[in-house]
């Protein structure tokens, strides 16, 4: 009875989570932590787990102290949670230049607000926003304050990831007015919770690690299992055991020469070829047209306009959309304008006013594309002239408004060189124009100061844009993926079958394109993380390249023993790698955003990552499982060994966000979607480690349906929420 109250309640808790963020997405973040979350009911649901776990704790007499501290911990952060909920507050605190403040404001509910007083009299000094040299993607916030007590005044600096403790009082930066002359600092007051709670982390940390080497611990248990001994999972080792140049574009070696211009392109400074690149890819879906370079495209439409407004290299994705304008799948620019009129102009009107259809996307999409067009011949597109004053540089455009302190002749150049290029393409004054490339690229190096990216990032910015790393390496993953499962499926259907010797051949040909694959993979984090000058891991584009990598890392740690595993890398790295590239993920490389500049954040995507890795070769098993049922215990085995460490790494991958969240933000829990579905997905995964209480888990097959059901929490953490719920996390 008391096993069943304790399941039921956390079967509640689940599901009430579960649904408490789609009222997140559909009411607001504060409506549920003031109706769920921090309802008595919601509270009490914990309690009554947390009492009845412990009742059966004693009932079943457990004594090893791996699992005791591991629960413990558990307890010990919700006695946190509770302390914080009870007695923390969490506030706000407007500061402008030279007024003292000793107050702050508490919203106690979505309609009521009370002001606290402060135990010292704060002062803001002066507030400065950093800049990425040379961009205006910020870099950091930065508050320069004065704290005046009984003992007396200081002077410190508050910034992202940058906090001040005054006793149980925490400042962090948190937004700023738009006249620069005022701070936001949110304000934190929990005497007990987080020293709690922290104390909670350390014992989950600790424990997490201990389940995983306890000499007497299921995991070890599992790893001296008589399956592996008795070489039952054998079986599985054979299953996986000439540039023509016309008058309509510049010659390649010219449009190369030409995008070896520097350009201020998403906040970051970088080679005009990947600019070119970009724009060729938003208009055709592809890097290249025709066997045209995206360099040459890109000047064509800049210097042959006739021709190219004539080039069908637009496409029209929308089936709707074509139908009703009478337009194929590939169009020029000069099909959207008919006797002079814009064929969009109406239903893009629609749009705006409201109408979000299908067709009206698509229509709104397309005039996007035609204003990457307009906006690179108006010029604002080519942000190609540097220029320091002060201290300061910027880069501007030909249209753009210059400095006052700019003299005539540096802006006589900034406004007519791309004229004179025009000139000069038109009349075939091919070294002409070489010559005055060379002039701008002289403006660039003396103005541009320390915004220019070193010449090693150059080099790496041009290595990344000569290779489609997610398009090659997930067409060889998931070829080499289905053809050893094809041959693993047609060894199971010769039954006694003795494998060839060049079984053994053949695995090793598969491990070592897995290691090329891996190896090239590496190569273009590296060559990103040199680009950006940050972990490559701040965007989903960047998470799903991670993903793979982990799994092809798995892989190569466990493929001698489980054989099996190397289709399992093929093939769910190469799903990662497809997802990346046909997925709605954007590949550009961006500046991160000042509160992701911690080395925390490393930390936690790391594990998360590896968890989820982990966590999707449980599911590849429990497909393999369930479709053979042959192999279904081997294959189980295999799963549980993926299982402890990536509910270990999921465990220790949350608890550190949630720290990071608490250092950049001042709330080490927010409720947000994200967060919620992570526990959600810890606490089903948690279930599989129970087989002692729920018995019918050792069933292989019962297991494997209940691996392959707990994925979709995974599915739903990752996506589902990106994409269904928002939240705090999205810039992600």
């Amino acid at each position: 009875m008391l096993k069943r109250v304790l399941f039921i309640v956390y079967f509640i808790l689940v599901v009430v989570l579960g649904i408490a963020t789609f009222i997140d997405r559909y009411v607001s973040n504060q409506f549920v932590k003031e109706t769920i979350y921090g309802s008595w009911w919601f509270c009490l649901l914990w309690g009554i787990l947390v009492c009845t776990a412990i009742i059966y704790f004693f009932q079943r007499r457990i004594r090893r102290l791996s699992i005791i501290l591991l629960h413990c911990s558990f307890i010990v952060i919700l006695f946190g949670a509770l302390q914080t909920h009870l007695f923390g507050e969490q506030g706000v605190l407007h500061l402008r230049i030279n007024e003292p403040v000793d107050t702050y404001i508490v919203n106690e509910s979505s309609f009521h607000s009370v002001e606290k007083k402060l135990p010292f009299i704060i002062l803001l000094k002066s507030f400065r926003i950093t800049y990425h040299q040379g961009t205006e993607a910020p870099q950091d916030y930065i508050s320069e304050i004065q704290v005046t007590d009984k003992n007396g005044q200081q002077n410190v600096v508050i910034s992202m990831n940058k906090i001040y403790s005054f006793h149980s009082v925490r400042l962090y930066q948190s937004s700023y007015d738009e006249d620069g002359q005022g701070s936001y600092l949110a304000v934190n007051v929990d005497p007990l919770g987080i020293t709690v709670t922290y104390f909670g982390y350390a014992l989950l940390f600790l424990s997490l690690i201990w389940i995983l080497c306890d000499p007497k611990g299921t995991y070890r248990r599992l790893l001296k299992s008589p399956l592996l001994k008795r070489g039952m999972l054998a079986v599985l080792f054979f299953c996986f055991a000439l540039n023509m140049q016309a008058a309509n574009v510049l010659p390649r070696e010219v449009a190369k020469q030409f995008s070896e211009l520097n350009i201020l392109y998403n906040n970051r400074i970088c080679p005009l070829q990947t600019y070119a690149i970009d724009f060729t890819k938003k208009l055709y879906h592809e890097a290249s047209y025709k066997g045209y370079t995206a360099e040459q495209v890109l000047t064509g439409f800049l210097f042959y306009q006739s021709y190219w407004d004539n080039q069908p290299i637009i496409r029209v994705k929308d089936m709707s959309m074509r139908k009703k304008l009478s337009l194929p799948e590939y169009t020029s620019f000069r099909s959207f304008f008919k006797d002079g009129n814009y064929i969009l102009g109406e239903f893009l009107q629609d749009y705006y006013r409201g109408n979000k259809d299908s067709f009206h996307k698509a229509v709104a999409e397309t005039d996007e594309k035609l204003e990457l067009i307009f906006s690179l011949r108006r010029g604002s597109a080519l942000q190609i002239y540097p220029y320091t004053l002060d201290g300061q540089t910027t880069w501007y455009a030909s249209d753009s408004k210059k400095p006052t302190g700019i003299n005539q002749a540096d802006q006589f150049l900034m406004e007519n060189i791309l004229k004179v290029f025009k000139e000069d393409v038109s009349n075939e004054n091919i070294d002409h124009f070489l010559l005055l490339l060379g002039k701008v690229k002289e403006f660039q190096i003396k103005h541009g100061g320390s915004s220019l990216p070193t010449a090693i990032k150059i080099k790496a910015e041009y290595l990344y844009n000569a290779f489609p790393f997610a398009k090659a390496l997930f067409i060889v993953n998931l070829t080499m993926g289905f053809l050893t499962l094809f041959y693993f499926i047609f060894r199971l259907s010769k039954k006694g079958a003795i494998l060839p010797h060049r079984s053994k051949n053949a695995l090793t040909v598969s491990l070592l394109i897995l290691i090329i694959s891996f190896l090239v993979l590496t190569y273009c984090g590296i060559l990103r993380w040199i680009i950006s000058g940050e972990i490559p891991m701040k965007n989903g584009y960047e998470t799903m390249l991670l993903l793979a990598w982990f799994i092809m890392l798995i892989t190569f740690i466990v493929y001698k023993k489980f054989p099996i595993v190397l289709t399992f890398g093929f093939l769910l790295s190469g799903f990662f790698l497809l997802v990346a590239y046909i997925g709605q993920m954007d590949p550009q490389i961006t500046p991160m955003m000042p509160v992701l500049a911690s080395p925390l954040l490393s930390i936690h995507v790391s594990m998360i990552m590896m968890s989820f890795a982990l966590l999707s070769l449980t599911f590849l098993c429990a497909v393999m499982g369930l479709l053979f049922r042959l192999q279904g215990e081997a294959l189980q085995l295999l799963s549980r060994l993926f299982l402890y460490p990536a509910v270990s790494l999921l465990g220790i991958g949350i608890f550190i966000g949630a720290i990071w969240a608490n250092v950049s933000w001042g709330n080490y829990w927010g409720w947000d979607p994200k967060e919620v579905w992570a526990l959600i997905t810890f606490m089903v995964y948690a279930i599989a480690m129970h087989t002692t209480t729920l018995p019918k888990l050792n069933k292989p097959s019962a297991y494997h349906v209940f691996m392959l059901l707990a994925f979709l929490t995974v599915l739903m953490t990752y996506f589902g929420v990106n994409y269904l719920l928002g939240g705090m996390h999205s810039y992600a």
